[in-house]
């Protein structure tokens, strides 16, 4: 077998061009360019697609489950790999598996288990997404209340050092309850710090903003909304070029209306990116699960606590693509772009993900014309084929 590899036979979108009959030339898991299929080198083993097209693979960077497992009930490495495995099948070739707020030891467990999955290359395994527990009981979504509580020295430790082992950590924290000088210390470790599940004025954002959070999380969710005299979080988050914010492009968590609106006021370089926020339930046929021990009812495409609260999303990546494209109306380049290379620059992580371009990670996704998952690929291995 020949350690360059020729992917041909579909049309290639590496991130910013359109490449018609040509090859994704791979070597050693990452992309050595794109050329001409009269080009292929004689060398190269030539793999070929029934037609269709090669996307940059997607990037999710919150995933509180799939395949049946919860990462808060579960954890561990084996959690972690069936969590990848699960969101393969959907595009998915990076993604931080998402601790919702819980007690310390299920927190230290979860660092543990990230460390365990970096140390084993789980394939698709990006990092860690710590959402709370340092939120404000006001916005709390489905968060435990009981489990919400301000950041503490020992919190700071021990993301602090999380920061600096695991390749990638995300931490969503609501001004309430974590202080400037906290997330500036998380900033400087290598934590990208996310605001989110919080009543934060303008102003209020702003300090964090200037403190180092460069990120909003599941944005018009569980935070300020923008009013006239005072344009809270959501509006903070348009307003500041650099803050990016993830989407949960569902239909159900925010209106399309608002969605296109949001996307038409967002300045750049900070830009919009898709998270599905998905649960347990992906890639299964559940209809409830537990979280914090309640139960989380699945129907009509929502994920619900018994008082009707949203608990998640019943979405995955391709799907999140196709809403954005089929419903709100955007050219597939910038769908594919929210839900590859946008999600990279927000981690700082766009020079090797999110773009099919030379010196990239081969993770890809082959789509059918119509937009359906075909095979997914991480590090130049198919990970996943229909």
């Amino acid at each position: 077998m020949s350690d360059l590899l020729a992917i041909c036979g579909a049309r290639i979108f590496d991130g910013e061009n359109w490449h018609q009959n040509a090859a994704l030339m791979i070597e050693f898991g990452f992309v050595s360019g794109i050329v001409s299929a009269s080009d292929i080198p004689v060398h190269a083993e030539r793999v070929m697609m029934d037609d269709g097209m090669l996307v940059p693979g997607f990037i999710d960077l919150q995933v509180n489950g799939g395949g049946g497992v919860l990462f808060n009930n579960q954890p561990d490495l084996a959690g972690i790999q069936t969590i990848c495995a699960a969101h393969a099948r959907f595009g998915t070739t990076a993604l931080l598996p998402t601790l919702i707020t819980d007690g310390v030891a299920v927190n230290v467990a979860a660092i543990a288990a990230g460390l365990a999955a970096a140390s084993h290359r789980v394939p698709g395994f990006l990092g860690l997404h710590l959402e709370g527990p340092h939120l404000s009981l006001a916005r709390k979504g489905t968060h435990d209340p009981d489990l919400i509580r301000p950041m503490e020295d020992s919190d700071l430790t021990r993301l602090v050092a999380a920061a600096r082992e695991l390749p990638n950590l995300l931490c969503t924290i609501g001004v309430e309850s974590v202080s400037p000088a906290q997330i500036l210390a998380l900033a400087e470790a290598g934590a990208i710090v996310s605001l989110g599940h919080s009543e934060a004025s303008t102003a209020e954002a702003g300090v964090a903003f200037a403190a180092g959070a460069t990120m909003v999380t599941h944005l018009f969710n569980a935070m300020s909304q923008m009013g006239n005299r005072e344009p809270g979080l959501v509006g903070a988050a348009l307003d500041t070029p650099g803050v990016f914010a993830g989407l949960i492009a569902d239909g159900i968590h925010v209106h399309p209306a608002s969605m296109g609106v949001a996307l038409r006021a967002k300045r750049g370089p900070g830009r919009i990116f898709l998270v599905t926020d998905a649960m347990s339930q992906t890639g299964t046929d559940l209809t409830e699960f537990k979280l914090n021990g309640r139960t989380i009812t699945r129907a009509d495409g929502a994920l619900r606590l018994a008082d009707g609260t949203l608990a998640g999303a019943d979405l995955d990546m391709i799907d999140a693509v196709n809403f954005v494209i089929d419903t709100i109306g955007l050219a597939p380049d910038e769908a594919f772009r929210m839900a590859s290379l946008y999600p990279a620059e927000a981690m700082g992580i766009e020079a090797a993900y999110g773009h099919l371009r030379r010196a990239a990670r081969a993770d890809f996704v082959h789509l059918t014309n119509g937009r359906k998952v075909q095979s997914t690929w991480i590090g130049g291995q198919r990970v996943w084929a229909a």
